[in-house]
């Protein structure tokens, strides 16, 4: 999945965090949410404006994300 099709991030809206693009839903939202025990259908009710490619592109947004960062030993 292509997720920069529905994500952006720019400074003046949510200070520059990821969301949704045309929304003020972040990213962070629906990762919390969906860590909460929501289902993608939970969401879908919840925000009628949202769509299931929007949900999975917040998934592969943070799997990009976590794949690029730097495992530091302790």
């Amino acid at each position: 999945m292509d997720y920069k099709q529905y994500i952006e991030s720019t400074p003046n809206i949510m200070l520059g965090k990821p969301v949704l693009k045309g929304t003020r839903i972040t990213v962070e939202l629906i990762l919390r949410k969906l860590s909460e025990g929501l289902t993608p259908e939970n969401l879908l009710k919840s925000y009628p404006g949202l769509t299931i490619e929007q949900i999975y592109s917040c998934l592969a947004y943070s799997a990009d994300v976590i794949s690029k960062e730097e495992v530091i030993a302790t």
